[in-house]
């Protein structure tokens, strides 16, 4: 009888472990894809430039975010509220977010995700406009950003150099300082930085639609210049500028811009209208 008794619960423990393997492991799935889900929204808060500042927290379970914490106005609540519905998988929101007028978001004293993120563009972005640059030959750049300052440190091999390096730096988008610390001197460049211009050289360099790309990115990081108004074609090395600019100096920027990229032999900008 004992034996018998024996038997029946082992049977019956390992049914209910059998049962509770499939109900175990959808738990954990759906806790991945809750934690997933509050990562993805947090993340955008974070990068998103009206919110990054803000007090907000977010949970999310079964499909439905909620949302809490405080902002200046409306708009902010009403876009993390639309932000959360934006992500896959998210039904519903429970917008409990406070709005205070004379809210003031928490001091802080090291940079947050948003500012890193920042940064590490910023620096990404003056790193290529100074390598598609036709002075990068005498150039050995380090690029260091912080909170929008920029830091150049290296050798360039002309004071023209070094003042063309600081003026790209200084009209990338975010950039709010430059501190242009390259000495005058020959400059050799890095392993890296030779690997890289030579493949530019053999590759690239001679490419209309490679310098067309280039003019257009340069554009596109830089700041003072509508990159998204200005059309750029390439023809033997030419540039041809045209579209819509605001101003007299837009127009000269766009143009020494273009002029600055590796392998423009000339640019024609007539067809830029202020």
């Amino acid at each position: 009888m004992q034996i018998r008794r024996t038997l029946y619960a082992t049977g019956l423990a390992l049914a209910l472990t059998t049962l509770a393997g499939p109900v175990a492991a959808d738990t954990a799935g759906q806790n991945i894809t809750e934690a997933r889900q509050e990562t993805q929204i947090w993340t955008t808060y974070a990068l998103n430039p009206h919110l990054r500042a803000m007090d907000i927290k977010v949970s999310v379970q079964a499909g439905k975010a909620t949302l809490s914490g405080k902002v200046e106005e409306d708009v902010s609540r009403d876009l993390a509220k639309q932000i959360a519905l934006g992500v896959t998988g998210i039904k519903e929101v429970e917008n409990l977010i406070v709005v205070q007028a004379d809210y003031t978001p928490p001091a802080r004293t090291e940079r947050g995700f948003a500012e890193i993120v920042d940064d590490a563009s910023i620096t990404t972005a003056v790193k290529s406009k100074l390598l598609w640059s036709k002075h990068a030959d005498g150039l050995t750049t380090n690029v260091d950003t912080r909170s929008g300052k920029v830091t150049l440190t290296g050798k360039a091999d002309s004071g023209a150099a070094k003042d063309l390096a600081g003026r790209l730096a200084g009209n990338t988008r975010g950039v709010v300082a430059v501190d242009n610390k390259l000495v005058v001197a020959a400059a050799k460049p890095s392993a890296a930085d030779k690997a890289e211009l030579a493949a530019i050289e053999t590759k690239s360099a001679v490419s209309d639609s490679w310098i067309t790309t280039k003019v257009k990115s340069t554009f596109a990081y830089s700041s003072n210049v509508s990159g998204s108004d200005i059309s750029v074609t390439t023809k033997n090395g030419v540039v041809t500028l045209s579209g819509k600019v605001d101003s007299g100096a837009e127009r000269d920027l766009a143009v020494e811009l273009a002029k600055n990229v590796r392998g423009v032999k000339t640019v024609h900008a007539k067809g830029l209208k202020s």
